[in-house]
């Protein structure tokens, strides 16, 4: 019990980082200034690669690394909300692009309508998500997902958090800069998510130290 709230709890602050950086994106979405319906191209250019940024680390969160591919192998009960939440987050891809679009057709004013509503639509899908995963998963989750498994997961995720500590040490310090080997291999953006790590890992019921204390 206490692994599976701690690994919750966990994935609940992905879930905060997430919210606030869509909400920052809103109020700068309406905050752009316009000239007549017609928005300047490089804040446009701006605000969609801040937005594509969320959408990647949307798709990269530790919850389909780890929790997704636990919650499969524990049952097939969670196959249609998982479905729903990978078509969530294709409508969150979609209208990125069309948001994209826009900026790439308005090389001399991009038009606020079609844009706006593009980016509304993908913060409205993301969104969404959130409060479904929140709300339906994580509920499932702890409720069909037993046993070692938590502590897999909890493992995976200590273990995926010191990797990342280290990598970042590196490169504060001018190591492993150029390196691609330091870099963790990931698959394209468009991949559905949940998919690609489904298999149990090197780490699947190996106990990190620290579990210990949540035992």
């Amino acid at each position: 019990m206490l692994t599976s709230t701690y690994t919750l709890v966990a994935l609940s602050v992905e879930q905060t980082t997430v919210r606030s950086a869509l909400q920052s994106l809103a109020r700068e979405l309406h905050s752009l200034p316009d000239d007549d319906g017609i928005l300047i191209p490089s804040q446009t250019a701006r605000l969609c690669a801040g937005l594509r940024q969320v959408v990647d680390d949307c798709h990269w969160r530790k919850l389909d690394k780890f929790l997704v591919p636990a919650l499969r192998r524990a049952t097939e009960a969670a196959d249609g909300l998982l479905l729903d939440l990978e078509q969530l987050s294709q409508a969150a891809i979609d209208s990125l692009a069309a948001a994209e679009g826009c900026v790439d057709a308005g090389a001399r004013g991009v038009d606020r309508g079609g844009f706006c509503e593009a980016v509304e639509r993908c913060i409205a899908a993301l969104r969404c998500r959130l409060e479904r995963e929140e709300h339906e998963l994580f509920p499932l989750a702890r409720s069909l997902v037993r046993g070692e498994a938590w502590f897999a997961i909890a493992n995976q995720m200590l273990a995926h958090d010191a990797v990342a500590r280290e990598r970042r040490g590196e490169v504060r310090h001018g190591r492993g800069r150029g390196r691609p080997e330091a870099v963790e291999a990931r698959h394209p953006l468009y991949e559905p998510h949940g998919h690609g790590h489904d298999g149990p890992g090197p780490e699947f019921g190996r106990r990190h130290a620290m579990l210990s204390l949540l035992h």
